[in-house]
């Protein structure tokens, strides 16, 4: 089957824009998402060493 070519009217730079960002910001909704979802699997791990950050000290 043969799709239906029209002449699309040319986008203009506010439009070409707009789709950018729009691209730019479900992109980082994701990556957002996916760090939370990381964080919340390593809550459950919890920290074993005896440093403020988790981390071995030396006495």
């Amino acid at each position: 089957m043969a799709k239906d070519t029209a002449p699309q009217k040319p986008r203009t730079q506010a439009e070409i824009r707009e789709e950018r960002l729009k691209a730019a910001l479900k992109a980082n909704m994701a990556r957002r998402k996916a760090q939370s979802r990381a964080r919340k699997g390593d809550k459950g791990q919890g920290n074993t060493g005896n440093g403020p950050d988790g981390s071995e000290q030396e006495s």
